[in-house]
């Protein structure tokens, strides 16, 4: 495994045929990084999930270079999804629509759908455009730490949580620290109207007012579709996170700025208001567990904006 901290052109090329040649390349993007592999190889693809430990039929997002790339995916596109990609890929937003047959069941997890992302994050687009012009048709990258546990918001947070699983034939694409810090909003786009599965920071509130139109709330409907993110449990770090209580001498706080820090209690982070919130989150709880934190209580934000996502990983990681 190598870390290439110089991402030029001649680094992103040689990155995008570690990909072709079925190996896995680890880079950034504007919410986490992702641990990515050719979305059309079988052998790429187990090799996610052998080094994530992710359970088989847990589907992957396929990361794709622009919404015109959209037909070699996905079938029945509605026309609010169209609006929904035009108006916020390249962005932190996640599509499940149906499939073409190019989407197999070692993607989709055996269902009839597929989970499609445009990242905006210029190494992320320079290699998804390089892997295009090798022949590659799309990235499947989840993010790239062990399943459950914290996201990686850098690329020496994937190196901690991930090198001992890497081959020496993979990459890190090391890209600065993510601008969102939270995985993308997932919407269900397989039914009339939009359904979101995952809050991020596409969030609510603009979908709304771009579409004209009031979503159900979040999972009231039936819903029978596998995405990530929607298990009770995830984003843990190894202390254990409370959302409620006081914090005593030695546990650690995560809060907004204008809360004061208890005496004896270590602060991980201060964020000013729901976006670094959401940018320093998983930082804050990879710092407790490097400092062998037991106890992490974090005072939640409010759901205004991605603030609502923040809350969604809080509650999942206090679980």
């Amino acid at each position: 495994m190598s870390i290439i901290s110089n991402c030029t052109a001649s680094a992103i090329k040689k990155a995008a045929s570690v990909l072709a040649s079925g190996d896995l390349v680890a880079f950034p993007t504007e919410t986490v990084y992702g641990l990515g592999a050719d979305a059309t190889n079988k052998d790429g693809i187990a090799r996610i999930y052998q080094v994530k430990g992710r359970p088989s039929d847990h589907p992957l997002i396929v990361h794709i270079s622009s919404h015109t790339q959209l037909d070699k995916w996905a079938r029945e596109v509605p026309e609010y999804a169209i609006t929904l990609a035009k108006t916020f890929w390249p962005g932190p937003m996640t599509l499940v629509l149906p499939k073409t047959k190019l989407a197999q069941d070692f993607i989709t997890g055996a269902q009839d759908n597929v989970a499609l992302r445009v990242p905006s994050h210029p190494i992320a687009q320079a290699l998804l455009i390089e892997f295009e012009k090798q022949g590659g048709l799309g990235i499947a990258a989840p993010s790239a730490n062990r399943f459950g546990k914290v996201s990686p918001t850098t690329a020496a947070a994937v190196e901690s949580e991930l090198g001992n699983f890497l081959n020496d034939s993979d990459q890190i694409l090391d890209g600065g620290t993510s601008a969102v810090g939270v995985e993308s909003t997932i919407i269900d786009c397989t039914q009339d109207s939009p359904v979101i599965l995952r809050p991020g920071a596409v969030s609510i509130e603009m979908i709304e007012n771009l579409l004209s139109i009031k979503l159900k709330s979040l999972n009231t409907i039936s819903n029978q579709i596998r995405v990530p993110g929607l298990l009770k449990s995830h984003y843990s770090p190894n202390a254990k996170v409370f959302l409620s209580g006081t914090p005593k001498n030695g546990d650690g706080l995560i809060a907004l700025s204008n809360i004061k820090t208890p005496e004896g209690v270590i602060r991980l982070a201060s964020p000013v208001n729901n976006d670094e919130y959401a940018r320093l989150l998983y930082n804050a709880l990879r710092q407790g567990d490097t400092l062998g934190l037991l106890n992490v209580y974090a005072v939640p934000p409010n759901n205004e904006g991605v603030g609502l996502a923040v809350n969604d990983r809080l509650k999942k990681a206090a679980r």
